[in-house]
């Protein structure tokens, strides 16, 4: 059973969400305007769902939503489908949004965090390795002026990465947000086709 373990962890307990990490997505939405109803949006590293979970509730009936993790995830509304498989398999995700008469997204969303190892350097490398794997299947399913929105742990290879991201993305945004744990290294990257 989850035990919340700080304010916020309470908070989405009493209502009803999954994780603590919705109130970075609501925090990234009102400073950015990034959901509205009826958008179709892609949620990478979805588990366990309290993303799509304030996705739902913004995009309405209308809106369609869809998570990716290796991990599986519990229903969680009529608008939300979500499927088990790994980020790297493109195949099987552009399968699944197929399957599902998807051509583009009007978002893609990403919390991915790596399996973390303790050493700094390794674990902000990772976190650049799956921000690659976002921005992969993200320039192939955003629609055109598509957003996409990942988290990104800070390091020695964030400034270069953002450097290489410029080249293909038109504009590129970084932010840190309130509802991190004060020790994070997180920030979150708003990129857009």
């Amino acid at each position: 059973m989850y035990v919340p373990n700080d304010k916020l962890a309470k908070k989405a307990v009493e209502l009803g969400y999954r994780a603590r990490s919705v109130f970075k997505l609501q925090e990234l939405d009102e400073k950015f305007k990034l959901l509205e109803k009826g958008m179709t949006v892609l949620d990478l590293g979805a588990f366990p769902g309290s993303w799509l979970q304030y996705v739902s509730e913004k995009i309405g009936n209308r809106g369609r939503a869809f998570g990716v993790d290796l991990t599986e995830i519990q229903p969680i509304a009529n608008n939300v489908i979500t499927i088990q498989e790994d980020l790297y398999n493109k195949d099987a995700i552009q399968k699944f949004l197929n399957e599902n008469n998807i051509d583009t997204v009007d978002i893609v969303i990403s919390d991915l965090a790596p399996k973390t190892s303790g050493i700094q350097d390794i674990d902000q490398w990772k976190s650049i390795e799956l921000s690659q794997g976002v921005l992969e299947i993200a320039k192939d399913v955003l629609r055109p002026k598509g957003i996409c929105v990942m988290k990104i742990l800070q390091g020695a290879d964030f400034d270069e990465f953002l450097k290489e991201t410029r080249k293909t993305w038109k504009l590129i945004k970084s932010t840190k947000v309130k509802a991190s744990r004060k020790s994070s290294k997180e920030i979150y990257v708003i990129l857009k086709k």
